[in-house]
């Protein structure tokens, strides 16, 4: 089963990084190559800790996924940032935190699945 939601997880945050490069792309030209270059990074090193995790034996994997929790974590407030910034409008906000809050539940699931022993 856990390989079953580790390869859905992935698929969802190809399809967040698809929605938000979309996003990215309509940037002020200042902020593409801030923000957005920032965004863009944390996505690809959240959907490469996925991967990594998916090849590695269990007992290690939740490194990894605290790794990829903290960059969903980093890009809310970025999303947020440039919401606040008007960068972006109130629709583009809501569903990129929608994609986010999806690949987040999958990833509690992913932390859940290990067992409470190997958390310890």
């Amino acid at each position: 089963m856990e390989t079953n939601n580790q390869l859905v997880i992935i698929r969802k945050i190809e399809k967040y990084i698809e929605y938000m490069l979309t996003i990215l792309i309509k940037l002020p030209r200042t902020e593409k190559f801030s923000v957005g270059t920032e965004i863009k990074t944390s996505m690809y090193d959240m959907l490469k800790n996925i991967l990594f995790a998916t090849k590695i034996e269990k007992k290690k994997r939740l490194e990894y996924y605290n790794i990829v929790d903290s960059n969903i974590y980093y890009q809310r407030i970025c999303i947020r940032i440039m919401y606040n910034n008007k960068w972006i409008d109130m629709q583009k906000y809501k569903h990129s935190n929608e994609l986010l809050s999806e690949i987040g539940k999958m990833l509690g699931g992913l932390i859940k699945s290990l067992g409470t022993r190997e958390n310890a």
